[in-house]
């Protein structure tokens, strides 16, 4: 299974921009569906999931200003990041609960992150 992440770039305080990130390979199913983030410096963080029921989560940092949706038939979550700020400058990854052929078991993959970067 490889998650595959784009959308990352340079943008201005105040700025959007638009993550995504698809999975591909021997998939039965997605469960949740994550980004994190990680800053210079800083431990990697949480910044919003999507569980299979439908119920999405946020970092109270991004609450109001970043959205997380998903498309299971493409097996793809993306992040809408609005009124960014240079505190949202990092490498951003996605990450998600693989439900696997043959083992029919559920596994955590990574993508390879996508930076961010937010001038002011």
């Amino acid at each position: 299974v490889q998650l595959q992440a784009s959308g990352g770039g340079l943008v201005q305080a105040g700025g959007s921009l638009r993550l995504s990130c698809a999975a591909s390979g021997s998939i039965v199913s997605t469960n949740a569906m994550s980004w994190y983030r990680q800053a210079p410096g800083k431990q990697r963080e949480l910044v919003a999931t999507f569980t299979k029921g439908g119920i999405t989560k946020y970092a109270d940092s991004v609450k109001g200003r970043f959205t997380i949706s998903r498309d299971n038939a493409k097996n793809t979550v993306y992040l809408q990041m609005n009124s960014l700020g240079p505190e949202d400058t990092a490498v951003y990854y996605c990450n998600a609960e693989v439900l696997i052929v043959p083992s029919m078991k559920i596994f955590s993959f990574w993508g390879q992150g996508t930076k961010v970067t937010v001038s002011s």
